[in-house]
């Protein structure tokens, strides 16, 4: 069943996307935006899945990069800031509706792009391209030698990172022993 000419799961995906990406937009308090900023990401992952294209929604993109480590790296940032109300300036309401005149006309845009575009275009032309198998097997045989450099290099990375940690600890103790204490 065809609602629109899409599907109703396309539909209601894209219900809960846009609905939590306003509500990140429109509340006041920055945590509750960032939660729902993380919903965001899960809903547009959930597209990447009905696009067949399950790695780049699960493994790599949305899910660990987006939804773990920058969510994590926000969360800190707004705990670290204290954002309070009386630091906050006062917006002027002209911005606001200068902000809703902008957001009608991107609508009116994206609708007409919509609906002069083809049904073709949501239609996915090769069934298996995002699997994870079909990645797995381009990545060992075409790309095996830029695949094990990338690896060589992210093992360089942690032994440089784990041993600067260890030298610059190290010096600590070292420094600490050979000061005398004051007393």
């Amino acid at each position: 069943m065809l609602l629109l000419g899409l599907p109703p799961a396309f539909l209601i995906l894209s219900f809960i996307t846009i609905l939590c990406a306003l509500y990140v937009v429109t509340n006041n308090n920055p945590v509750y935006s960032v939660l729902a900023l993380v919903l965001t990401f899960f809903s547009i992952s959930a597209h990447y899945v009905l696009l067949n294209a399950q790695f780049l929604a699960v493994v790599v993109v949305n899910l660990i990069v987006y939804a773990g480590a920058i969510m994590v790296l926000f969360l800190f940032v707004l705990m670290l800031l204290n954002l309070n109300k009386e630091n906050e300036p006062l917006i002027k309401t002209g911005w606001f509706v200068a902000a809703t005149v902008s957001a009608g006309l991107l609508l009116v845009v994206l609708a007409a792009a919509l609906h002069r575009s083809s049904e073709s275009i949501m239609q996915n032309p090769a069934e298996n391209i995002g699997l994870v198998k079909n990645l797995g097997k381009v990545l060992f045989t075409d790309y095996l030698v830029p695949f094990e450099l990338s690896g060589i290099l992210f093992l360089a990375a942690m032994v440089g990172a784990v041993l600067l940690g260890k030298k610059h600890s190290a010096e600590e103790n070292s420094n600490s022993d050979t000061e005398p204490s004051e007393k």
